[in-house]
């Protein structure tokens, strides 16, 4: 019987190689480490700006500008019978795939719009009013007028603008099969939109005055005369739970009026708690005068 030169120690194969490629496997891992470019710091980069708390503007004669940062709020609905409410507020939000979300540092369009469940001013959910020229800063929207809606998403040099278009058998939101809603890089008559007099009796009469704030409005995309709606029918499961489909389509009732899916509030901040919105401002009771 041959006797054994060698024990289990001994090195076989191509230890050689298999040194250098670890050594040379670390070497990279460490590179990309120092640079920020491993998988885990892109990711917590993305979730980091989606979720960095922001400040919305506040107004002081109670309109909307342009330039104006806000929340593109739904309302909460009310039980009509029984004065109680039935559904809780929706903001419109920044909500990348999933699968994207998990392997980048960045936001890549087109990119999805949901309608998320508290009212936070985040990253996520903060939207800039827009000019078409951009030489309408500080001026008040009126209705009738077009504008944009525009987010940074928690990024300071990246601007994103809330579009539309026509469905197509290729082209609609995922649940419901309406028109889908999306944000772009691209400012153009798709991300065009208009302000609506929430009462369409007097719709007419009130074309041309300023928006006012923190008030029901319906908002419309110019190309396809849709209105913004928050399906509350349908969930969608994204990177941050679920939320509410957003789609373009204009929900009407018997007696041809829009309904609560379609109603939207441009929601300003609390001068006195720029970490909240007006709309949560406590509302003190009126002192009351007692005659002798």
């Amino acid at each position: 019987m041959a006797k054994k030169n060698y024990r289990n120690y001994v090195r076989l194969g191509n230890w050689n190689e298999d040194i250098f490629l670890e050594e040379e496997m670390m070497k990279d891992f460490l590179e990309k480490r120092d640079q920020g470019q491993l998988l885990i710091q892109r990711n917590r980069r993305l979730i980091t700006n989606l979720l960095k708390l922001t400040e919305i503007s506040f107004t002081e004669d109670g309109f909307v500008h342009y330039g104006d940062k806000v929340l593109v709020l739904n309302p909460d609905w009310e039980d009509p019978h029984g004065g109680q409410v039935v559904f809780g507020r929706l903001v419109l939000s920044v909500t990348p795939e999933e699968m994207k979300a998990h392997i980048s540092n960045d936001i890549e369009v087109p990119c999805e719009v949901t309608a998320m469940h508290g009212v936070a001013p985040m990253g996520r959910n903060t939207f800039i009013i827009l000019s078409l020229d951009g030489n309408a800063l500080g001026e008040s929207v009126r209705y009738g007028q077009n504008f944009g809606l525009g987010t940074t998403a928690g990024f300071e040099d990246k601007m994103f603008y809330l579009g539309s278009d026509h469905k197509t058998t290729t082209r609609a939101s995922k649940m419901s099969s309406l028109q889908d809603v999306y944000l772009t890089d691209e400012f153009s008559y798709l991300t065009c939109w208009q302000a609506v007099y929430f009462d369409p009796q007097l719709r007419l009469e009130y074309e041309g005055y300023p928006v006012p704030a923190n008030t029901k409005i319906l908002i419309k995309h110019c190309h396809t005369n849709q209105a913004l709606a928050a399906n509350r029918k349908y969930s969608l499961r994204t990177y941050f739970g679920k939320e509410c489909e957003v789609a373009c389509h204009t929900y009407l009732d018997a007696h041809r009026s829009e309904k609560p899916l379609n109603h939207w509030i441009l929601c300003t901040g609390d001068p006195s708690n720029h970490s909240s919105i007006i709309l949560d401002r406590p509302k003190y009771p009126s002192i009351k005068l007692i005659s002798e």
